[in-house]
């Protein structure tokens, strides 16, 4: 077998698969290879996330999210369209459900207004003609745009597309380390590379520093459980229903999705978690990753930035059904424990903690060396603006392709 490559990709979830498809598209005579340790693409937040294509109004102006969130949403669309992949666009409402959040409010309108978003502050009679079951707070905010997608469609259409057009996956295949920025030491072999792209999700940080790269940081995953509405409140939630987030933290907080199946999702919660694969109450779980992860959210948990003592009181207590109703009811005040029925959906979302400031990073991070470039931190709005943001990912290293 022949491992030698003009491009490696680590990492099939949606941000490996839509680089390799920019690479395809400028170079198409190039040999491109996909690395992946799980036995099929998007096996993780790609393919466990909502659908959700956001519109980009929680993002500054000055950020790589707010650059690539609403071009590759417009992107991802179209390329549905194209291949025929189920998706809806109903907009989603935003609810203030306190004063002091009109603040918060404020912030994001004038984040759509300098990111060129469409997005309203609505009365309380607009709000009921959108979603009639929704709170009357304060404030509302309507956004058109949002839509949500057949994810899982979209990561099985791109592997089509790629291995049509000659890209190699090699699945099963775990990164263990590098020499000397030629070649890539993996569970089945050495890979030599004319440029390599870290694309490894919640792994990034790990074969970053194989590079001698991401020294500066450390990651902390979150968990995400959600709840379903039961058949008889289904009804109740046209398409989308999220609160003010906190500005300050990248968690949006929980809310209820319309997926593109008909069924309508609580959640996400983001409960500090001791793996990258942590899923259930033991699984994704090990002695060293586990200690590792352990010290690093008691060290946050003590200096408490970010108010992080009070974020893990609250989304601990979120495992209980009734703790995690009286959050969902500040958004829907008639929701009842009947309406919520469970569901195995669950995710990761891995945040990275710069050493330096002490902080939880809140934007994309690019990295690279002569001849990588690693992403870092590569949280929500990927899967949306993963079109986008692959171009500019690409667009980074043009000068060494």
């Amino acid at each position: 077998m022949n491992n030698s490559f003009d491009f490696v990709v680590i990492g099939a979830g949606i941000v490996g698969l839509t680089v390799a498809y920019e690479l395809i598209r400028r170079k198409p005579n190039a040999r491109i290879a996909i690395i992946e340790k799980e036995a099929a693409p998007g096996m993780h937040a790609s393919g466990r996330n909502s659908g959700v294509m956001h519109c980009g109004i929680y993002y500054g102006s000055d950020t790589l999210k707010a650059r690539v969130c609403a071009s590759g949403a417009k992107r991802m669309i179209e390329f549905a369209k194209t291949e025929g992949i189920s998706y809806r666009q109903t907009g989603k409402v935003v609810l203030a459900t306190s004063e002091e959040q009109l603040s918060s409010v404020e912030k994001l309108i004038d984040n759509a207004r300098k990111n060129e978003i469409p997005a309203e502050l609505i009365d309380h009679q607009q709000l009921r003609e959108i979603e009639p079951y929704a709170a009357m707070g304060p404030a509302a905010i309507f956004c058109p745009t949002t839509a949500v997608i057949d994810s899982a469609a979209v990561v099985h259409r791109l592997r089509e597309i790629l291995q049509a057009q000659g890209v190699e996956f090699f699945f099963d295949c775990c990164v263990i380390g590098q020499d000397n920025d030629t070649y890539l030491k993996t569970s089945q072999g050495l890979f030599s590379y004319g440029f390599l792209f870290n694309c490894a999700g919640a792994y990034a940080d790990t074969i970053a520093k194989y590079f001698d790269l991401a020294e500066d940081y450390v990651l902390v995953p979150f968990k995400g459980i959600y709840w379903k509405l039961s058949p008889t409140a289904n009804p109740k939630v046209r398409s989308n229903i999220y609160p003010v987030p906190d500005i300050s933290l990248p968690f949006l907080g929980i809310h209820f999705t319309r997926v593109i199946s008909g069924d309508v999702y609580l959640g996400p919660t983001a409960i500090p978690a001791v793996g990258r694969e942590n899923y259930g109450k033991l699984e994704g779980l090990s002695l060293l990753e586990g200690g590792v992860i352990s010290l690093q959210l008691l060290k946050m948990y003590l200096r408490n930035e970010n108010n992080f003592r009070m974020l893990a009181h609250l989304e601990l207590g979120k495992y209980n059904k009734s703790n995690f109703l009286q959050a969902a009811r500040k958004l829907m005040p008639t929701l009842t424990l009947d309406d919520m029925i469970p569901t195995e959906k669950v995710g990761i979302r891995p945040q990275l903690v710069n050493l330096n400031t002490r902080k939880l990073e809140m934007d994309y991070i690019l990295e690279r060396t002569a001849k990588s470039l690693h992403v870092l931190n590569a949280i929500s709005p990927a899967f949306t603006g993963s079109f986008a943001f692959a171009e500019m990912i690409v667009d980074q290293v043009t000068g060494s392709l």
